[in-house]
């Protein structure tokens, strides 16, 4: 079995981004292989415009001056974080037709592929996560 970690990204708030961002660098640095698949709302945080400015649950304003006061990256930098350490990023195909989106879009350096094509790459998964 692979040391290799699938993660699945369908949710786009800021929260999540954080969520999936920290799991996959912090796997990253750590010499696992890590690939995400990203999805419907998940899409938002590799699209060029949309992972800039992700939305905050309501009432959790307060966490935007937690991050920033403890030196959080954004988001743009956690990607770009990510992709240096060589997470695969994979935008879903399906979702992509269904939105009318095109990998232009997207943040460079990127995979378009199907979900039978992430399967296969979780397959041998020592971890897989949603979020």
């Amino acid at each position: 079995m692979a040391d290799k970690v699938a993660i699945i990204a369908s949710n786009g708030g800021l929260f999540d981004a954080y969520k999936v961002f920290n799991i996959a660098t912090a796997a990253a640095a750590s010499d696992k292989e890590v690939g995400i698949f990203f999805t419907f709302e998940g899409l938002n945080l590799i699209h060029k415009e949309a992972h800039k400015q992700l939305p905050i649950p309501e009432g959790k304003e307060h966490f935007k001056e937690g991050f920033e006061k403890e030196n959080v990256p954004p988001i743009p930098e956690m990607l770009e974080i990510a992709k240096d350490l060589g997470v695969k990023i994979i935008a879903c195909q399906m979702t992509m037709d269904v939105m009318g989106l095109d990998k232009d879009a997207f943040v460079d350096g990127i995979e378009v592929a199907g979900a039978a094509t992430f399967v296969e790459y979780a397959s041998d998964a020592t971890m897989t996560l949603t979020f």
